[in-house]
């Protein structure tokens, strides 16, 4: 089983580990020049004192307190350079001594010293390093989080408020002070101030908070730009359309009138709509919620319909807190999508405070289950012909009511609309 890795874990052993890393070599290296100088040091001062013994020894003849003729304990590879005339020093590791050693009159003359003291220096100096490097290894650690933390929350802000206007809602916003900050200047580095700016608060989370806030108004106007001009149209063609209405009502009945007559009133339905749409999206409409029982409701949305089944005991239904008119504008709306759409026979389910439509039809199409209603959009050919209004329209005013309506197809076939109303002691 994978278990997912936050970014601000994933920063924050990163910084970690990099300084763990850096660390360690660091010490390791600071480790080895010291312990080498030191060795160094003390061969340079075991020399000194040869050099110093060698003199006192042809001198008076007689070798100095610290030093020695003929030792034994010379180690043999620096005995045979003495003997062969060099003068040279040599290190033994496995008695951590450091011995200097030359000829004179046919002896070899020697010194050593204990490498305890350049050891003990050199642990020491290991233990400070540790100490340090564990220190900073907390220290990178805390900071890490501390950065990680801001900059997860930065990033999980822009992703709720992407979620936000993907779900419709254009007026979220990110909000990010260090997107606004640089953003409050020309922003190009032309001047001293904008260059400060920039340097200061512009980094990769505030440009993507402020790209998310800019992409959110864009589209926000655009849409209000689309509403404004449906809803112009719709204006515009309203007066129009009454007057094509009330001289298709003057012609003699014929058939041509008669077909005339109902282009006419398609048109002026069209129109009616696009109106309705444009005060949904604009959220100029208001409900007057009454209590009423959800049996009351249904058989006032069914007046003189005569193709619609309800199913459901009256016992069963419950008071809800509505708008009846608005309630029957979705219910007639979804019934006559069930009949432009799909097969009879149509059915009306109460159960508690649900309502269901539902048709024996294809279904409603996948991409109104994924997204939902979308206007002038019908999905397929087979579902029939329509503009694509009155689903909008149904789902518009269920937000009026503060009511669920969602959309799936029934197991055994057939589009299956639910209508949620709000309790009565909502």
């Amino acid at each position: 089983m994978l278990i997912p890795v936050r970014l601000r874990t994933k920063l924050s052993l990163a910084i970690a580990a990099v300084v763990a890393v850096t660390g360690t070599t660091l010490g390791f290296a600071v480790h080895e020049v010291t312990l080498h100088n030191r060795l160094d040091q003390t061969r340079s001062e075991v020399d000194a004192r040869l050099t110093v013994a060698a003199r006192s020894y042809l001198d008076t003849g007689t070798p100095t307190v610290d030093s020695a003729l003929d030792d034994p304990a010379v180690p043999a590879p620096l005995d045979a350079a003495a003997r062969a005339g060099q003068r040279a020093t040599f290190l033994d590791m496995s008695t951590s001594t450091v011995w200097a050693a030359t000829s004179v009159g046919g002896r070899t003359l020697s010194v050593h010293d204990s490498l305890a003291a350049t050891f003990a220096a050199v642990d020491g100096l290991d233990r400070t390093l540790l100490v340090a490097g564990v220190g900073a290894v907390a220290g990178s650690s805390v900071l890490g989080v501390v950065v990680a933390n801001g900059l997860s929350r930065r990033l999980r802000r822009t992703a709720d408020i992407a979620r936000a206007v993907a779900a419709g809602d254009l007026d979220a916003r990110v909000g990010d002070p260090a997107a606004h900050r640089w953003r409050g200047g020309r922003g190009d580095g032309s001047t001293e101030r904008d260059r400060g700016r920039i340097f200061r608060r512009r980094d990769e989370a505030a440009e993507l908070a402020g790209a998310l806030d800019g992409m959110a108004a864009a589209l926000q106007d655009r849409l209000e730009a689309e509403r404004r001009v449906a809803a112009d149209v719709a204006h515009e063609l309203r007066t129009p359309v009454a007057g094509l209405v009330t001289a298709a009502e003057l012609l003699p009945d014929e058939r041509a009138v008669e077909l005339v007559r109902d282009r006419v009133s398609l048109l002026r339905g069209l129109v009616e709509d696009l109106l309705e749409v444009s005060r949904l999206d604009a959220a100029a409409e208001t409900a007057e919620l009454d209590v009423i029982d959800v049996g009351e409701l249904a058989r006032h949305c069914l007046r003189g319909v005569a193709d619609v089944t309800v199913h459901g005991s009256p016992e069963d239904a419950v008071a809800v807190l509505t708008d009846p008119r608005r309630v029957e504008r979705i219910v007639s709306n979804l019934v006559a999508n069930s009949r432009i759409h799909g097969h009879p026979p149509i059915e009306l389910h109460i159960q508690g405070r649900s309502l269901i439509v539902r048709d024996h039809g294809p279904g409603y199409p996948e991409f109104l289950l994924s997204e939902g209603p979308r206007r002038f959009r019908t999905g397929d050919p087979e579902r029939g012909h329509g503009h694509g209004l009155g689903l909008t329209i149904a789902s518009g005013q269920a937000a009026v009511l503060g009511a669920d309506l969602t959309f799936a197809n029934a197991a055994d076939g057939g589009a299956q609309a639910t209508l949620t109303l709000p309790p009565a002691e909502f």
